[in-house]
């Protein structure tokens, strides 16, 4: 903070381009206090429409990028509008409380159904069809971000660009920082929407408060309907919503998650009465497992734990990845497990626990660990992507004793992925599971350390002919299956491209006007692959938590801040001299595979990892800076910018087809583009 508030302090009239050819810069710090807050709320807006669109859009938590690009649009829109002499402003929060009135009115549960990836959904589907849905969805939220863009575009006009960017960075930062500290409270949407609403009156006319005060008070009060219904509370990851039910005299609790039944916390010996064979099964299968050390992985509210106990385990870890809802075991597990002087929590990403732990266990079971939405709005990282790939798998054989074993049981939906899984674990303990299926696509997997160890009934067979390669680091899409790229996909991608497309032309006037900025259009596209490659190498080295990823885009925006003030305060080398760069450091963090750096101590991993990651983003944005000092027209220029972002969060979705790792090869290609692209007019030896 005291960087930023040395930024902010620091003198307007310091030279914000060289001064043998800046601009005196207006002595106007009410623009600047004015761009700051519209650009916080930008930020804080995205990321809280991305958490609550999510959370009561069923299946749209698995398209959390779906509204980031929808962001996107509105942002880059919003600049180009703030060359205009109307404005689209005044209807930002109106839209914005329509669109939430909207949602809690009418609940959408929108299905995905198929097999060339699987989705964990709702059992029903309600509310308007998926592509009225959608297209709504995204276009609101476009125009509700352009609002604030708006603002922050008609600022970047009475600022020289640099000046601009800059404080604009400083805001955005603030704004990721407030909503990073509200998702470690566990804030409910009420917040949210109250500091919101603050700032969107704050921002607004004076004519024009009592209507905004009107819109706002309507807002806070549908999101407060939501905030004290029974039962709702909010984890960093979910809308979490209790209710209580009783079965043949026990008391049982439903969890669900995003408005998906995710857990029922139900008494051990319920499980057992009615027959839940997957949670039992490992048990039969490993008969002579000693159970001294327990780690189970998705420990969720207890269930698990609970018969744990019950079969003799003396030490439990149980690691889950949610705190909220192992909170909720806590209270309310009738079975208390979390009570037992025998179990120590961790509120951990599981891949991340077996990373950082020197223990060996008798018995690690994965315990249902299936997420229900995206690690970030950037990537397509599942909460659980890593925890189920060879190198995982691995990493379980090396903590086991000498006699122990592994387990893990899910309602898997599909054979192949069964299929999958059973030849992943087998690849790595050099021999064939147990493997016992039930209805439902259920299954159990379990394999000991030596064959010996464990008791399969029959010969354990695959339980389908396809064979699906299984999933790895640098691809850890375990729940696609391949052999196809997902038609569902490319239709909505088309029409996001489309439709950004249309909005460049109808707003910014004919696409040859945008030439002169047609390289800061591929540095933005090239930008948002490498921030996506980023978030996924450190899901993989630091856990898919909701902490690291938001230490990743706060330290992206930091490092972007970084290179503002470089090339503010210090002679820069050319343009073809860094260009030159960032292509050698992409090429340095291709070579290296992030796996590489997983058995190196905490703090080297860090260091190799901060450097590998944000070496790249730093030369990368002295380019930019130096290119949009030179923009004549800095609304435009960063309009461009940003749509160029959209078509690289479109490009994010080839790492299906890739892996992550070759993203790297598509992002230096863009650079090269760019720098191809750079008008002569500007000169690239600047």
């Amino acid at each position: 903070m005291e960087l930023l508030q040395n930024i902010i302090d620091s003198p307007l009239d310091s030279g914000d381009a060289k001064p043998s050819k800046g601009l005196p810069i207006p002595s106007d710090r009410s623009t600047i206090i004015r761009l700051i807050e519209a650009a916080a709320l930008m930020l804080f807006l995205e990321l809280a429409l991305i958490r609550w669109l999510g959370s009561n859009v069923v299946h749209l938590s698995y398209f959390s990028n779906f509204v980031l690009l929808g962001s996107f649009l509105g942002i880059g829109a919003g600049f180009l509008i703030s060359r205009k002499s109307w404005s689209i402003w005044p209807i930002s929060l109106p839209l914005l409380t329509i669109l939430v009135g909207g949602i809690l009115t009418f609940p959408v549960s929108i299905e995905r159904a198929g097999d060339d990836i699987i989705y964990f959904t709702s059992l029903k589907v309600s509310g308007p069809p998926t592509w009225v849905v959608l297209p709504l969805v995204f276009t609101l939220t476009a125009v509700v971000l352009a609002g604030p863009a708006e603002l922050v575009g008609r600022c970047f006009a009475k600022l020289p660009p640099l000046t601009a960017y800059r404080y604009d960075l400083v805001g955005s930062l603030l704004g990721i920082v407030g909503f990073t500290a509200l998702s470690f409270l566990q804030a409910p949407s009420i917040v949210w929407g109250i500091i919101a609403v603050v700032i969107f009156t704050i921002l607004s006319d004076v004519k024009r408060r009592i209507v905004s005060m009107a819109w706002g008070a309507a807002l806070v009060l549908m999101l407060g309907m939501e905030t004290f219904t029974p039962g709702v509370s909010w984890s960093p990851y979910y809308k979490i919503t209790t209710s209580a039910a009783e079965d043949a005299g026990y008391k049982l609790t439903r969890i669900d998650a995003n408005g998906v039944p995710h857990q029922l916390m139900a008494p051990a010996q319920w499980k057992m009465e009615q027959g839940e064979h997957i949670y039992e099964a490992p048990y039969l299968r490993l008969p002579t497992n000693k159970l001294q050390d327990v780690l189970i992985i998705g420990a969720g509210s207890g269930s698990d734990v609970a018969i744990a106990l019950r079969k003799g385990a003396q030490n439990i870890d149980a690691v889950d990845i949610d705190p909220r809802i192992m909170e909720i075991g806590a209270q309310f597990n009738v079975d208390q497990p979390y009570s037992d002087p025998r179990v120590r929590r961790h509120v951990n990403d599981g891949r991340a626990f077996l990373e950082s732990t020197d223990k060996k266990y008798d018995l690690i079971l994965f315990a249902l660990p299936d997420s229900l939405t995206l690690v970030s709005g950037a990537s397509q990282i599942r909460l659980e992507s890593f925890l189920f790939t060879e190198e995982a798998m691995a990493s379980v054989r090396r903590r086991l004793k000498p006699h122990g074993a592994f387990a893990m049981y899910n309602y898997y939906r599909e054979n192949w992925l069964i299929d999958r899984l059973a030849r992943t674990t087998s690849s790595a303990f050099g021999h064939m599971p147990c493997l016992d299926t039930f209805a439902g696509a259920q299954a159990v997997i379990s394999i000991a350390v030596d064959a010996n160890d464990q008791n399969c009934s029959s010969v354990p067979t695959h339980s389908t002919g396809i064979r699906v390669p299984p999933a790895n680091d640098n691809a850890p899409f375990l729940y696609f299956r391949g052999d196809t790229f997902p038609p569902f996909y490319t239709i909505t991608l088309v029409s996001i491209l489309t439709l950004t497309f249309l909005t460049v032309r109808l707003l910014g006037g004919p696409i040859s006007h945008m030439r002169p900025y047609w390289d800061l259009f591929f540095m933005g596209a090239a930008f948002l692959l490498l921030e996506t490659k980023n978030v996924a190498t450190f899901a993989l080295l630091f856990g898919t938590t909701w902490l690291v990823n938001a230490l990743v885009f706060g330290g992206v925006l930091l490092i972007v801040l970084a290179a503002v003030e470089t090339t503010r305060r210090f002679r820069t080398p050319s343009l073809p001299v860094i260009f030159s760069a960032i292509i050698a450091s992409l090429l340095l963090a291709w070579l290296i595979r992030p796996e590489w750096l997983l058995p190196l101590p905490f703090l080297p991993r860090l260091i190799a990892a901060t450097l590998l990651a944000f070496l790249p983003i730093y030369l990368a944005n002295i380019a930019f800076a130096k290119r949009f000092e030179n923009a004549g027209d800095s609304r435009s220029a960063f309009a461009i910018n940003l749509m160029g972002t959209i078509v690289g969060g479109c490009l994010e979705y080839s790492a299906l087809l890739t892996g992550y790792n070759n993203l790297l090869l598509l992002t230096g290609l863009l650079y090269l583009i760019a720098f191809i692209l750079v008008p002569k007019a500007h000169g690239r030896a600047i």
